[in-house]
């Protein structure tokens, strides 16, 4: 794994998994959230075939993301292309469930509104979403694919750049990506004694950062290396924040109650025994180590 965390994450795994399973089936009749694998049933695999699942067309995969979709997680924003952590991730789960990649259609939806309650456009989701009780009120999800760390982002000047705790921050002036779990790290960790500034995108955030209507931006891990590598000048990583409780890992978004939930998440744990999502990591994620970590 990448980070001094992922490194011993086999237990974290496991932990992980118990705290998002549920549905062990691809019937229809699952409310499905995560699930023990529809393997693990009579016939599981069978079910799981693209002439069996019940796909917003028929014979096709539909698969959502947010525009644009930021690299590393997709490459050059063309989630098509299969280049990119959560593209390949998203063609391996594809291939596993006996699609082509000609049978892959995508979708762009944004991040909230993919983990509102109501229908999808979509009939699978790959965003960066994080596994948490409030969104499992309204979406399912698979298995986790990664797990994941929150990091600080500061231009190189600003006067949180050295900090070495999260108290440094206590008085910064943060932001984050509406909705999602960046925003809710500063808020439950941090705990700033500024009000935290959201933004509809990660690229509205960047721009807040570089001029300096925010002293640091809260991403993932993988996003931090990417933005501090390639697309903002003289900024770095102050550090990335302590996991608490269980650890946050990224899931697979589908429909509430959607039949392909525990199909899709069969895939997601074959593609981990195989060592296919280690194999996709190494690969697309390598550049996340050596983050200091902010206690």
């Amino acid at each position: 794994m990448l980070s001094a965390m992922r490194k011993t994450s086999v237990p974290a795994v496991a932990l992980l998994l118990a705290a998002v399973a549920g549905v062990s089936a691809c019937a229809p009749e699952d409310s499905g959230t995560g699930a023990t694998p529809a393997a693990a049933t009579s016939g599981g695999a069978l079910a799981c075939a693209p002439a069996t699942l019940k796909t917003l067309t028929a014979g096709r995969l539909t698969i959502g993301t947010d525009q644009p979709a930021y690299e590393p997680w997709f490459k050059d924003d063309k989630p098509e292309s299969g280049e990119g952590f959560e593209s390949a991730v998203a063609y391996a789960v594809a291939t596993q469930l006996g699609y082509t990649k000609e049978n892959v259609v995508w979708a762009r939806v944004r991040f909230d509104s993919a983990i509102a309650p109501g229908p999808k456009s979509f009939d699978i989701d790959l965003n960066q979403f994080s596994i948490t009780e409030e969104r499992r009120r309204a979406v399912d999800f698979s298995s986790p694919y990664y797990l994941v760390r929150q990091a600080v982002v500061a231009k190189n000047s600003a006067p949180i750049a050295g900090a070495a705790n999260l108290a440094g921050l206590k008085d910064a002036k943060l932001g984050a990506q509406v909705g999602t779990t960046s925003y809710q790290a500063i808020t439950d960790l941090i705990k700033p004694s500024r009000q935290a500034q959201v933004f509809n995108t990660n690229d509205d955030a960047k721009q807040a950062l570089e001029n300096g209507t925010i002293d640091g931006l809260v991403v993932d891990l993988p996003t931090a290396f990417y933005m501090t590598a390639a697309e903002l000048t003289d900024a770095k990583i102050v550090g990335q924040m302590p996991q608490v409780g269980t650890p946050e890992g990224f899931g697979i978004v589908l429909d509430q109650g959607s039949p392909l939930t525990g199909c899709v998440t069969q895939a997601v744990d074959a593609l981990r025994t195989a060592g296919t999502l280690t194999s996709l990591e190494k690969q697309w994620l390598a550049q996340v180590a050596g983050a200091p970590e902010l206690s």
